[in-house]
């Protein structure tokens, strides 16, 4: 004879009804003002007699499950909380309640985390963009934030995302790579690096570019990281992303206009301001528009050592890019003149790029060497040469110099900066 057993609630059912009963039960003001263990053992207790209330059969697994994923809910970002505490997740996708992706590794995989509906996942958007201080509804139905830990947060919503709101997490760990780290994950040579290093010390001025996702944040992160403590180092960010250490940093970030559509603050406003703080270095983390022409001219009167990065698939068209982005100035300066202050300004164009296996990685150093005509003169130091694909997939190749010594080689030895000449040597095939 089959014994009789008591059905069972399905777990998400049952986690909705007991957390609405708990906000019913607890006091969320007084909770906000108590440690977070204090709260756990409070809503535990409380757990424990909605459960029997429920009469409801639950092993000590599944309420402590139970009681994180509630905590979760009142204090963090609901379902999206384990994929937080994951360091591998470098992206986390929510393309609607019911469908999350996360980017590992490089690559695209889904989840199967999900929110309850439309309602749930909109209250948790509120809850990160309200905490910057900003707001997302049908009269701004797209909105920019950014989480605690510097994690960049994007949300679009309905009439704009026809299937229900959108959210983009691209995370930021607590602890940026550093160099070593990507000299380990084959992303650069110790050479190239040691290159680097010296080129941002001697002041050179270092444009970073690359496509969506190539880690030219991450790059510009290890770059800014080799400028000496003693120097005031400025920073212009759309979201700020940036995680430098050293002591003397300003950190400055545009703000969008309020629901009147007043008071937007652009990149080429604080661009401009920073040139009045007496700053040894300006790090502007993405130019996108005209405050590349402010940032050139930084470049050419006195801001030498300046970093910034541009979207871009090769060190040519980052060129390209930043004539288009002094052209949105609408000051009808001539293409020639644009070009000259470009070659004046920068002196190496550093290029990143996503391989098709997942791996982030420097693919050319090039140097800007002048005007030969109208047109800007390069030429590659160091270039990723592809070789093939693995058995798993994965991209061979190997960073070589092209045998051309730098101009700026002149420039290092000015600023008392030895280097050895025969990196720059190509290595004869055998």
């Amino acid at each position: 004879m089959g014994t009789m057993t008591t059905p069972r609630l399905d777990f998400g059912t049952l986690k909705a009804t007991i957390h609405r009963k708990l906000i019913q039960t607890l006091n969320l003001d007084r909770l906000t003002s108590m440690d977070r263990e204090s709260v756990r053992r409070e809503v535990g207790q409380i757990i424990e007699s909605l459960v029997v209330a429920e009469s409801t059969p639950m092993t000590f697994a599944e309420r402590e499950r139970l009681a994180q994923e509630v905590l979760d809910e009142v204090f963090g970002l609901g379902p999206l909380e384990p994929l937080l505490k994951d360091p591998t997740v470098s992206d986390i996708l929510v393309n609607t309640y019911k469908s999350v992706y996360v980017e590992r590794n490089g690559l695209l995989e889904h989840t199967p985390i999900q929110f309850r509906d439309d309602t749930h996942l909109m209250s948790i958007i509120d809850r990160i963009v309200s905490a910057v201080g900003r707001r997302v509804d049908e009269s701004s139905p797209m909105v920019d934030a950014r989480l605690p830990d510097g994690s960049r947060v994007n949300a679009i919503i309905p009439p704009l995302a026809v299937d229900g709101p959108c959210m983009s997490i691209r995370r930021f760990g607590r602890d940026p790579l550093n160099a070593d780290d990507l000299i380990r994950s084959n992303s650069i040579t110790s050479q190239i690096v040691d290159m680097l290093r010296a080129c941002v010390k001697a002041r050179l001025n270092v444009l970073v570019s690359g496509g969506t996702g190539s880690g030219k944040t991450t790059l510009l992160n290890v770059l800014s990281s080799f400028i000496s403590n003693r120097e005031r180092i400025v920073t212009v960010e759309d979201a700020a992303e940036l995680q430098l250490h050293q002591e003397h940093v300003v950190r400055l970030e545009t703000r969008p206009p309020n629901i009147e559509g007043q008071g937007a603050v652009r990149q080429r406003q604080l661009v401009i301001n920073c040139l009045r703080m007496r700053p040894d270095r300006i790090v502007v983390g993405e130019v996108r528009g005209e405050e590349a022409l402010d940032m050139l001219q930084a470049m050419n009167t006195g801001h030498d050592g300046s970093l910034t990065t541009v979207h871009a698939n090769s060190p040519r068209d980052a060129l390209g890019r930043l004539e288009t982005m002094v052209a949105m100035a609408n000051l009808n300066i001539p293409e020639a003149a644009t070009r000259r202050q470009i070659a004046s300004a920068i002196q190496l164009v550093v290029q990143q790029s996503r391989m098709s296996d997942g791996t982030r990685k420097l693919m050319n150093v090039s140097e800007i060497t002048g005007m030969e005509g109208d047109t800007i003169s390069m030429q590659d130091i160091f270039t990723f040469n592809r070789t093939g694909i693995g058995p798993n997939g994965e991209v061979l190749g190997h960073f070589a110099p092209t045998g051309v010594r730098p101009k700026f080689s002149e420039r290092l030895a000015a600023a008392g900066i030895r280097f050895p000449m025969d990196m720059f040597q190509q290595v004869k095939s055998k």
